[in-house]
């Protein structure tokens, strides 16, 4: 049975679309069977990062009734993918998500759900259908505001969150600190990614930015994120690995943590 995680964020622009892909393909190089899953019905992206624009078939369509489920998986090349459309007139219950994603949970090790950046039944319905969830934030003020309302709505639906991704960091000082961000939201954070122009190029090539740019440093954590939550062990080149073990990141230990707390 695999388990399906949810990718939230309350905020607009910290590039939880592009998380989802990067991740995905990251968790699909460990030989796993991934599945990702547009539920930003308002605003659809995931199909747009994959090069899939107007798909014949999509998850409004599932849940209007006039589609089973099967008819709006597509197969591309690290996963499948359910699109949303981002022209759909007709009035949906997205509520229903949860019943129509437990349908293929035997099917794949992995599902995961691009979410609303907007507190709404969107969010609540990929709450609702995730076995846990990962919080996207940027670190500065605003975001780590929206965070914590992320969190707080998580923890009142009663849905365990794994941790943080801390995305879009430029290693400047006038930046939250990731002690910050943590101890201000009560998550451990997961995963830091760098600011990197190779992902708004990796989305020029309709491609998630751990295919097209495989051993930049941003790709490495997602790779080191992915085999946490998978059971996976991860090995990178031996020389970072060393000076990681020597000197591991706060990150490396809450993954370590969160690996025996899942997996012994």
């Amino acid at each position: 049975m695999g388990k399906v995680i949810g990718i939230i964020s309350l905020k607009g622009g910290v590039g939880k679309t592009s998380v989802v892909a990067a991740l995905g393909a990251a968790i699909a190089g460990f030989g796993k069977k991934v599945l990702l899953v547009d539920a930003n019905f308002s605003a659809p992206n995931l199909g747009l990062h994959l090069d899939l624009i107007e798909p014949e078939v999509s998850l409004q369509d599932v849940l209007s009734r006039k589609a089973n489920i099967n008819q709006a998986i597509y197969k591309l090349d690290d996963f499948d993918l359910i699109p949303s459309s981002i022209v759909y007139r007709s009035e949906i219950n997205v509520l229903k998500l949860k019943d129509k994603i437990k349908l293929l949970k035997k099917r794949y090790d992995v599902i995961l759900i691009d979410s609303s950046p907007s507190l709404n039944e969107e969010t609540l319905a990929v709450i609702l259908a995730a076995d846990e969830l990962l919080v996207v934030t940027t670190p500065d003020y605003p975001t780590l505001g929206m965070t914590m309302k992320s969190v707080k709505t998580a923890r009142q639906r009663g849905t365990p969150i794994s941790g943080l991704i801390i995305n879009k960091v430029y290693k400047k000082n006038f930046e939250l600190s990731l002690d910050d961000v943590e101890r201000t939201a009560e998550v451990p954070v997961m995963a830091v990614i760098p600011h990197d122009v190779g992902v708004l190029k990796a989305l020029s090539e309709f491609t998630p930015s751990t295919v097209y740019k495989p051993k930049s440093e941003g790709s490495q954590e997602y790779k080191r994120l992915a085999a946490s939550l998978i059971g996976e062990e991860y090995k990178p080149v031996k020389l970072k690995k060393f000076f990681r073990w020597v000197n591991p990141k706060k990150q490396d230990i809450n993954r370590t943590i969160f690996y025996q707390s899942c997996f012994g």
